[in-house]
């Protein structure tokens, strides 16, 4: 979810604006500290190449439509439905997305940082974004198109910019989703929560389930929150996942991370400290 983490003039980089991540400075002063950095993002080889070589990616990719599949068809069961208030049975059903490393593919965008040990900056996340050349998640194309068979509306909600609509909407038709305009795009405008997105679709339909690869795109309950606290909200929402809240794995980049970097602006030096300090040894 580039709920919070490419390419034309790579070699023109380090003249980018502000990390996606942290929030703050000016955008002068972001790109100033941009053009002195060196991103140290050798540890994100692993993740990336899992998510483009691993067989196991897919197949965890398929089980996670799979269960959404599983889920819908559930709601659809007379005897589940006739368990919602009067007011819910009334309202169209909706789905609620995220699309980065949910729906479409960035792997190549962060593999190409990797190369060229660039951080996360907006000039080159806009430029792959206007590419349009991300690719569909294993089984999200089929989902989309048997959710909607059923009735379902599909809402596309992502912390891309809004000035990123278009190639947005662009990108998710190439690949084959279905019902994609810009009713059902909701991109980011100010804030990066998705709640007061979430109440915008909630006002008019009944959200079945939430699809993401970030814990902030299925509830706030777990933003802002500390490594501890996460798992915490995870394990009291434990009955949800696989069943309201379906997840899609992303170990590339995430809230997950600015959890342990305790959400602030760090250098490349002390993230990677803040990385090593946190693993759990024997």
């Amino acid at each position: 979810m580039r709920s919070k983490k490419y390419f034309l003039g790579f070699a023109l980089i380090v003249s980018g604006v502000a990390s996606g991540y942290f929030a703050g400075s000016s955008v002068a002063q972001q790109g100033t500290a941009l053009a002195q950095a060196s991103a140290n993002n050798e540890y994100q080889v692993g993740a990336t190449l899992y998510m483009q070589k691993a067989g196991e990616y897919r197949a965890l990719a398929y089980q996670a439509f799979n269960m959404a599949r599983w889920s819908l068809d559930a709601d659809l069961d007379k005897r589940n439905f006739r368990k919602l208030t009067k007011a819910e049975q009334k309202k169209p059903r909706a789905i609620m997305v995220d699309i980065d490393e949910t729906m479409l593919d960035n792997s190549p965008a962060q593999a190409l940082a990797i190369k060229n040990r660039a951080p996360f900056n907006l000039k080159d996340w806009y430029a792959w974004g206007e590419m349009r050349k991300a690719k569909a998640i294993p089984g999200a194309v089929d989902f989309a198109k048997y959710a909607r068979s059923l009735g379902a509306k599909v809402f596309f909600v992502s912390n891309r910019d809004e000035v990123q609509k278009q190639a947005t909407i662009d990108n998710l038709k190439s690949v084959g989703f279905p019902d994609v305009s810009d009713e059902n795009v909701l991109l980011k405008t100010a804030e990066s929560s998705k709640e007061a997105r979430r109440q915008i679709i909630l006002a008019k339909y009944r959200i079945v389930m939430f699809i993401g690869d970030n814990l902030d795109d299925h509830s706030n309950v777990f933003e802002k929150k500390s490594v501890d606290d996460r798992f915490a909200e995870v394990d009291k929402a434990k009955d949800l996942f696989g069943k309201r809240y379906i997840m899609l794995p992303n170990a590339m980049y995430g809230t997950w991370e600015n959890a342990i970097y305790g959400y602030g602006r760090l250098t490349e030096d002390q993230k990677t400290e803040k990385r090593l300090n946190a693993l759990e040894l024997p």
